[in-house]
C-alpha cells in the first residue's frame, strides 16, 4: 500500500487474523498494543479497505479459473452488518461462496451482497457452463436454466431430511422393522465412510473407488 507504514507481513497477519481466525479489529488493536504497536482499529479497517484494489487482479484470476472449470459448488449464509445505509443491524444480509476450479487447486471465493435474490448467482456465475452443486434453494433456478447448467444436490442436505423423518417416526418397539429413513441414514453413513477413506487420493482414484 502506498504511503502506508504497515509491512506486507503485518497486513497479511491482519487479514488472516480477521478472516481466517475470526478476530475482530478491536481485539487486533489490543494485541498490537500489548506489543507496543499503537494502531487504531480505524487505521486497521482503512488498510483492509484499501487492500481491495490490491487484490482485485488476483480475485479476477481466481474467478476466471473457477468459471472455466466444469464443476462448482455454491452456497450462501446470512450475517449481520452494522451501520449499513438503509438497513437495520438486525436485518439479514448474505455472504455468498463459490468453490471450484482445477481439481488440484480449487479456489474458494466469498462475495458479500445484501440481497439473496436470483440476480446474485446470475452475476457470480456469468459465463459458467458446467455442473453446479447447491442445496435446494430456489434462488439458483434461474442461473441453471439460463446458463444450461447441470444442477446436483448435496448429500448433507438430503441426509438431514431422513434424520428429520426418523425423529418424527413413532417410537420403535422391540422386534419391529427398522424405518425406511433409518435404512437411508445407514446407507449414507457407509458412503461417508468411503469418502473419509479416499479423502487424500487423486481425483481419478477417487472416481474409481466411488
Amino acid at each position: 500500500l502506498g504511503k502506508c507504514l504497515a509491512s506486507v507481513q503485518l497486513l497479511a497477519w491482519i487479514l488472516v487474523a480477521k478472516y481466517a481466525d475470526a478476530l475482530p479489529l478491536y481485539r487486533l488493536e489490543g494485541i498490537l498494543k500489548r506489543h507496543g504497536g499503537r494502531i487504531s482499529r480505524t487505521t486497521l479497517a482503512n488498510w483492509i479497505i484499501r487492500l481491495d484494489d490490491v487484490f482485485k487482479p488476483l480475485i479476477n484470476l481466481l474467478r476466471e479459473q473457477q468459471l472455466n472449470a466444469d464443476y462448482l459448488q455454491a452456497d450462501e449464509t446470512r450475517l449481520q452488518v452494522l451501520k449499513e445505509t438503509g438497513k437495520s443491524a438486525q436485518s439479514d444480509k448474505w455472504m455468498w461462496v463459490i468453490r471450484g476450479g482445477p481439481p488440484d487447486r480449487p479456489a474458494v471465493l466469498f462475495e458479500y451482497d445484501p440481497s439473496r435474490s436470483e440476480e446474485v448467482p446470475l452475476r457470480l456465475l456469468d459465463g459458467f457452463r458446467g455442473t453446479l452443486q447447491t442445496d435446494g434453494y430456489a434462488g439458483y433456478n434461474r442461473v441453471c436454466r439460463e446458463n444450461g447448467l447441470t444442477r446436483i444436490g448435496c448429500w448433507d442436505h438430503a441426509r438431514r431430511k431422513f434424520v428429520e423423518a426418523s425423529k418424527a417416526a413413532p417410537v420403535k418397539k422391540k422386534g419391529t422393522k427398522v424405518s425406511k429413513a433409518d435404512v437411508a441414514i445407514d446407507k449414507i453413513r457407509k458412503l461417508y465412510a468411503i469418502e473419509k477413506r479416499i479423502e487424500k487420493l487423486p481425483p481419478e482414484e477417487k472416481t474409481r473407488q466411488r
